[in-house]
């Protein structure tokens, strides 16, 4: 038997079912029903223990086409119960041997709606999953970690290129999804994709005819290299930020952000646009989010989240560089707010014919 053991000593007992080793990191949910291999592979979950909500979690097995990066990017996966007989075209392993094959923890048996609830009521928390009964030595392992500047751990280590005819996209690599490129990708545009601290003058040298701000994972405060990068971006070219790259684009504005009680993680929030008076089913990954409070006047709030009324959405007057709080790809989760690649795309070529 293992546990997951919280900060506050609270322990859920359950079963290993992917690498046998602990595992230390910050507590989390999603309430997602499929997409686990591309949530698995999100860099936005780096340094996280993710809880599955859906009961019944690997009915699909694990393949090598659905993975977001290169690698497994939260500490360990707690679900309360996994498939060891998947079926689909697809599957090449079960999930459990996916898990051990990248020497990820898992947790199978746990409570997981119980965790669930414990987090919507006193807010996400730290956590490990102890192989044998839990110890004060646990305890304070817990209780001294911390997450710093995971943006370094996933972003890319050089520059690379993704070729194409079209546009040419300077895309900021802060924890970037394969899905986020390659859709801009396969609109025919030339993405060359940089590391996150990359200078705004370098990236400018390269003469391109839009910016895209990936997504990425943590507090994006612990970014003021990139911020002060992003300020020297805005107005020099159509920029497209998405979750963290939106919040750097909303603080290099001179708007806030605040850490959430427990975020939104999950393929069903509604957020509804201001301007098309209309509501869109999205997937988000974020536990930050921008304030309203404070707002600088030259920066509209173009969406927010019908749930709770956060911030989803801004667009820089006069400076041709807008944003959502959301994943627009659809990887894993609806694709109706797709088309925001399309109008990003469409805002950078007039912007060039200008």
């Amino acid at each position: 038997m293992a546990w997951l053991l919280l900060e506050d000593g609270t322990k859920y007992p359950g079963e290993l079912f992917g690498a046998e080793r602990e595992a230390l990191g910050e507590v989390v949910f999603n309430t997602s029903m499929v997409g686990y291999q591309e949530l698995l592979t999100d860099p936005s979950y780096c340094g996280q223990m993710v809880v599955m909500t859906y009961p019944l979690i690997g009915n699909y097995g694990a393949n090598s086409a659905d993975m977001e990066s290169g690698a497994i990017q939260p500490k360990a996966l707690i679900v309360h119960e996994t498939c060891e007989e998947p079926c689909n075209w697809m599957s090449e392993m079960t999930l459990g041997e996916y898990l051990k094959r990248n020497n990820v923890a898992a947790l199978t048996g746990v409570d997981t709606r119980a965790i669930t609830r414990k987090i919507r009521e006193e807010g996400v928390v730290r956590g490990m999953i102890v192989c044998g009964e839990p110890t004060q030595a646990d305890l304070e392992k817990i209780r001294g970690f911390k997450l710093q500047r995971p943006v370094d751990q996933v972003t890319c280590k050089e520059r690379y290129e993704l070729p194409g005819d079209g546009l040419h996209i300077a895309a900021m690599d802060y924890g970037a999804k394969r899905s986020m490129l390659g859709y801009l990708n396969r609109k025919g545009c030339r993405v060359t994709v940089f590391p996150a601290g990359t200078p705004a003058e370098e990236v400018l040298s390269t003469n391109p005819d839009g910016i895209f701000l990936s997504n990425g994972p943590g507090d994006p405060k612990d970014n003021p290299e990139i911020i002060e990068n992003v300020k020297k971006l805005i107005g020099t070219k159509p920029i497209f930020g998405i979750c963290l790259g939106f919040q750097l684009m909303a603080l290099a504005s001179g708007a806030q952000t605040q850490k959430m009680k427990y975020g939104h993680r999950g393929a069903n929030h509604p957020v509804k646009s201001l301007r098309e008076n209309r509501c869109y089913i999205t997937a988000q990954n974020h536990g930050y989010a921008v304030m309203a409070e404070g707002m600088p006047e030259n920066v509209e709030i173009t969406h927010v989240n019908w749930n709770d009324q956060t911030v989803e959405g801004i667009r820089i007057k006069g400076a041709q560089a807008f944003g959502v709080q959301y994943h627009p790809e659809a990887n894993p989760g609806p694709e109706e707010s797709s088309p925001l690649f399309d109008e990003f795309l469409n805002m950078v070529q007039k912007a060039k014919e200008e």
